[in-house]
């Protein structure tokens, strides 16, 4: 099989050749640029770059040649964009090495080392703190109630750390006349990434729903908004879906047959359970999720794939009712997510993608001999009968160790033997 023949297969619960492997394909199953620049000086690679493409969170794009090296099935269709050496710039990351940040990204640098990021009209919309290795929200636009109307949604939505600092292909959208110019461009690119190459090609639309309420409201007056005020929500739902499929339809008409993978997100767990009860996500958020599933299904040729950290096990049914053929990063770590029960419970009707080595205690924490074996151990539970994507429990990050980053490597290339 080719790459993206084999994690099609994965997605269609068809057992491929061999094992389907991720390293990069969103900003949610990536690499730290911290552990990114070690990992190369590990490997003895001194070219290249260390190019942190997603800069809210220093996530660095892995070069084809790692992606070669670990075996990788999948591309984020965003490395099109910012492919020249005139697109970066050099910055110093916090281990004192070299990496670089998008032409278009300039945070202030601060007296005590930090940065902060401001928006046009001077909001103060994200900080790193020295040594930092990921911004922090700091503008909430409605924390303190809900907006009368929402005329200023936009533009709201746009001082957002997440929206104002994004990530390609969408950091190339205002650079276009139109938004039609800027899709037909994307389109072109696309289509010539994927004569380049057999890897399965993945888009990130985002289209959060639960998560933008607490990117406007601030987390805690969210969760409150849940219960008090369910029809402020309801109608900002309504708000933020008119923008998501607008948003959609431009996509699937663009390239829906020429990427195979759209990834949605929307963070509905924390450690120790969900964020609201079951029949709150029912309620709020399911009837929402079910539209943006039936617009790709319907109108393009992409599966869809759900970012979802923590413990989600209470709604995994109603996800798969709700139409997400793919879940990530199976955050096995939190409660009720035991691997086992989800490939047994769920296998057949949902993609695992991630769950592969745990990024909390084990990948970090771990020797090189216990990541293997856990790895072998999570590829033993999932692979079988397909329905599994390898990946890490979200991104490595900056602590991991290379040589533990290669042990977790070295299961998946054994399991393909």
């Amino acid at each position: 099989m080719t790459s993206r023949e084999r994690v099609m297969a994965s997605i269609n619960h068809k057992e491929p050749d061999e094992l389907a492997m991720d390293l990069g394909s969103n900003v949610s199953a990536g690499i730290s640029g911290v552990a990114y620049t070690n990992l190369k000086d590990y490997l003895g690679m001194s070219g290249g770059h260390t190019r942190i493409y997603d800069v809210v969170q220093q996530v660095a794009q892995p070069e084809l040649e790692v992606l070669d090296l670990v075996g990788a099935d999948v591309l984020d269709v965003g490395r099109v964009y910012n492919e020249k050496d005139s697109d970066w710039y050099d910055v110093t990351l916090c281990n004192g090495k070299t990496g670089q940040w998008p032409s278009w990204f300039k945070p202030v640098h601060m007296e005590d080392g930090s940065y902060n990021v401001y928006a046009a009209d001077g909001t103060h919309i994200a900080r790193m703190p020295k040594g930092g290795m990921c911004f922090d929200q700091m503008y909430f636009p409605y924390r303190n109630a809900f907006p009368d109307n929402y005329d200023n949604l936009d533009a709201e939505m746009g001082k957002v750390l997440w929206s104002a600092m994004v990530h390609a292909p969408w950091d190339h959208k205002a650079d276009f006349a139109t938004e039609e110019a800027f899709y037909e461009d994307l389109r072109k690119r696309c289509i010539e990434l994927r004569g380049q190459t057999d890897r399965a090609l993945m888009i990130t639309c985002g289209c959060n729903l639960f998560e933008w309420g607490t990117f406007l409201r601030k987390m805690e007056n969210y969760l409150m908004d849940t219960y008090l005020e369910p029809e402020k929500v309801i109608e900002l739902n309504e708000q933020l879906m008119v923008r998501h499929l607008d948003m959609l339809k431009k996509v699937c008409d663009s390239v829906g047959d020429v990427v195979d993978i759209l990834r949605f997100g929307d963070d509905l767990g924390m450690d120790t359970g969900m964020f609201m009860a079951r029949e709150k996500y029912q309620e709020l958020f399911k009837p929402y999720h079910t539209q943006l599933n039936d617009y790709v299904h319907t109108h393009s040729q992409m599966k869809t794939f759900l970012h979802s950290c923590g413990s989600i096990y209470p709604v995994m049914g109603d996800l798969i009712d709700a139409g997400y053929d793919i879940i990530n990063p199976v955050q096995t770590t939190a409660k009720d997510m035991d691997p086992a029960r989800l490939k047994q419970e769920f296998g057949k009707d949902i993609t695992f993608w991630g769950g592969g080595c745990n990024t909390r205690r084990v990948l970090n924490y771990g020797s090189p001999e216990e990541v293997y074996e856990y790895s072998r151990k999570m590829i033993d539970i999932f692979y079988k009968d397909g329905g599994f994507v390898f990946n890490t429990e979200h991104n490595i990050l900056p602590d991991v160790p290379p040589q533990n980053i290669m042990a977790m490597y070295k299961a998946v290339e054994d399991s393909r033997k």
